[in-house]
């Protein structure tokens, strides 16, 4: 390998370490995070766009 490619694969090392590093950050804080209940209505709203849960977690 020439002196002029190695700092290319360096980057490269570091490019590929960041892009696992931040996948491995986001799927621990998917598999960690409990959000909890959030009130909803019971019932359908009247208007449109009011919507209800199907089946409440709580």
């Amino acid at each position: 390998m020439s002196a002029r490619q190695w700092p290319l694969w360096t980057l490269v090392g570091i490019a590929v370490a960041v892009f696992v590093a931040a996948n491995a950050h986001l799927v621990y804080i998917a598999v960690a995070s409990d959000p909890g209940c959030v009130s909803h209505p019971e019932t359908a709203g009247s208007g449109e766009g009011q919507y209800r849960a199907a089946k409440s977690a709580c």
